[in-house]
């Protein structure tokens, strides 16, 4: 675990010490407020995390502050569940053998060590997970690049599977659409490991993922409908992915029908 503490301390002048006094009395009116962009920038963030993990409860709150903050914005947020945490006594039931293959080929195109909490914006930049100002900062510079591709979702239940219809203008033979399907909140009762005694919270958290070939642009995957599935708790994203430089260069999320 990381820790950081900057203490800034501001008594040079009579002016800085009654700007600080004013801060200080209006901090519970403060409002979030994100710059408008006039590109059509977007975030992906994509947080690798694990309920056996005491380092990772603060990651996985702050992407459900980020969801609610910047709610209505380009901002797409997944949480893989890792299942390499799961031997040390506490088996995250949401963890999958693929969300840590996921981190381990990040690992490869970013040259950068496997941990938990460990969070990734667009394909390209990682940090500690529960960094919130580092995070958001990124958030905020992505936002200002316009992406390079478009993506179209939409979503059907029908029967006992989600038929997610998409569509895209990517091109490049190196590049392919993954499709996730996202529960927005759950939580869990941890009875034994790291984080024994605690009731969790987790957001965005990805049950599966298609990955899907970009030699036609547009067309159908499908997934099984999973047990305890509510249409309005749950949610598709999707995202055009360089699979050598792990560059994500557009994405889109839906609701159901």
């Amino acid at each position: 675990m990381i820790l950081k503490n900057l203490i800034t301390v501001s008594a040079f002048t009579a002016v800085l010490f009654a700007t600080s006094a004013f801060i200080h009395q209006n901090k519970d009116q403060k409002t979030v407020q994100h710059p408008a962009s006039e590109t059509n920038g977007f975030a992906v963030l994509e947080l690798f995390t694990s309920e056996g993990c005491s380092s990772c409860p603060p990651a996985d709150e702050l992407m459900g502050k980020i969801e609610k903050e910047y709610k209505g914005e380009p901002v797409y947020l997944l949480s893989y569940h890792v299942d390499y945490w799961n031997r040390l006594g506490w088996k995250d039931r949401f963890s999958t053998a693929e969300n840590s293959q996921r981190q381990q080929q990040y690992s490869r195109i970013l040259n950068s060590q496997v941990y938990t909490p460990q969070l990734i914006i667009n394909g390209k930049t990682e940090f500690v997970g529960s960094d919130e100002d580092h995070i958001k900062n990124s958030i905020q510079k992505a936002l200002l690049v316009s992406k390079k591709t478009d993506v179209a979702l939409s979503a059907n239940i029908s029967g006992s599977t989600i038929d997610v219809q998409y569509k895209t203008s990517a091109s490049d033979s190196h590049s392919v659409l993954l499709v996730n399907l996202v529960e927005k909140h759950s939580s869990t009762q941890v009875g034994k490991g790291e984080n024994e005694g605690r009731h969790l919270h987790h957001w965005q958290i990805v049950h599966k993922q298609n990955q899907i070939s970009l030699n036609k642009q547009e067309g159908t995957t499908t997934f099984r409908i999973p047990e305890g599935f509510s249409p309005e708790k749950w949610e598709v994203i999707a995202f055009i992915q360089n699979v050598k430089t792990g560059e994500i260069s557009g994405s889109a999320k839906t609701s159901f029908k």
